[in-house]
């Protein structure tokens, strides 16, 4: 078959690899119908997330249709339209039966890589480096999903492929963040980025009662999708002080919640964002913390910090600020099991809104020059969506 495969820092190539196939009787092999791009992947693109191999195979955002199933699967079959979560759930150890999916015990056979790094492994999730469990990814033609009873989610009739695919990642990290802010009637969030996690944070930040929902981004085009797609207030930070505005918008006090739905490349203004470049590009440190340290001083006392955003090491961390504030923290890589029957009816009902995400199609041939556009945001690309 033909995929997307990582061959050092910013070299992606489509070759040819062998196809995959059942190595336990829970797998089940999906033709992908769409895949997609996602920010974390420029993380891995740039070399910032260690232990990728070159021939990997990219991608962790997808859906497509059930071809072969193993014979204990019991919940799908051959023809079945699925969605899948980006990070692979056992459905049986503590944390997945705790509704910690991407803490799972059991889906990460590297475990050991992951557990030198972080002191515990996580989850394995598709395509994230072999300290994640070195799965295949989505972006090739078929794909080998471990656990299919418990990470193959049958999509409906009234769902179309498109929405069905921004379930996979992008729309239950941004509702897994906003469901971290315990969000009451009257409340204000706001959210750092109007990428896509950002914007679907934004959609379910509605959905779950807040009163006013605010937007920060740089890109017009970015801050046009969060006005006309969720609704909110926008902020561009490069032509004003986000935080005295949002003091302004919230009567002084400023938002009940904050979410972070940048990471670890966030860009910036000012002396601050030009050390942590710097300490980044000497591989000092791997993050630039300029959305999240501005969301924690932003955030009014006793309020809630949702970190979306992928991050490694990071100096400068203000604890203390934290501390005095009484700020509640929560974050963790998407939880995609736990909110996927909520997220698939919430699509069916139109009252969450994913598909015009997809601003730009291309084959997977063209895959290459997807990234390119997604990376470098070029004719205002949200997602590049890949049809193998």
């Amino acid at each position: 078959m033909r995929a997307l495969c990582w061959n050092g820092v910013n070299d992606l190539r489509v070759e040819t690899v062998a196809d995959p196939g059942l190595i336990n009787p829970h797998d089940a092999i999906i033709r992908v119908r769409l895949t997609t791009t996602c920010g974390s992947d420029l993380h891995v693109i740039d070399g910032l997330i260690p232990s990728m191999r070159e021939g990997d195979i990219l991608g962790h955002e997808f859906m497509g249709e059930v071809v072969e199933v193993g014979s204990a699967v019991k919940n799908i079959r051959r023809g079945d339209r699925v969605v899948v979560p980006s990070f692979i759930s056992c459905g049986s150890c503590w944390y997945c039966q705790h509704q910690l999916p991407s803490c799972c015990d059991n889906t990460n056979p590297q475990w050991e890589k992951g557990e030198t790094v972080l002191g515990h492994a996580t989850g394995g999730i598709y395509a994230y480096s072999h300290a994640f469990g070195g799965y295949a990814g989505s972006h090739a033609e078929y794909v080998r999903v471990p656990f299919a009873d418990n990470d193959c989610f049958v999509v409906p009739d009234g769902v179309s492929d498109e929405q069905a695919l921004f379930l996979s990642d992008a729309a239950p990290t941004g509702y897994m963040g906003a469901d971290f802010c315990n969000i009451h009637p009257g409340d204000t969030v706001a959210v750092w980025g109007c990428g896509g996690v950002g914007l679907m944070a934004q959609q379910s930040a509605w959905l779950m009662g807040a009163h006013q929902v605010i937007g920060i981004d740089r890109y017009p085009e970015r801050l046009a999708m969060a006005r006309d797609h969720a609704g909110s207030i926008t902020l561009d930070y490069s032509k004003v002080d986000v935080t005295e505005a949002l003091l302004e918008l919230t009567g002084g006090r400023g938002p009940d919640s904050c979410i972070d739905a940048v990471g670890m490349e966030a860009r910036g203004e000012g002396l601050s964002h030009v050390y942590d470049k710097t300490k980044q590009l000497l591989h000092l440190q791997t993050d630039v913390g300029t959305a999240l340290r501005e969301a924690l001083y932003a955030c009014r006392k006793g309020g809630n910090i949702s970190i979306l955003g992928v991050y490694g090491v990071m100096d400068k961390f203000p604890l203390g600020l934290m501390i005095n504030k009484s700020l509640t923290i929560r974050t963790a890589q998407q939880h995609g099991q736990r909110y996927m029957h909520r997220l698939l009816d919430h699509v069916a009902k139109n009252e969450l809104s994913p598909a015009f995400m997809a601003t730009h199609r291309f084959t997977l041939e063209e895959s290459p020059r997807g990234y390119e556009m997604f990376k470098h945001k070029e004719e205002g690309c949200l997602r590049a969506v890949f049809a193998p």
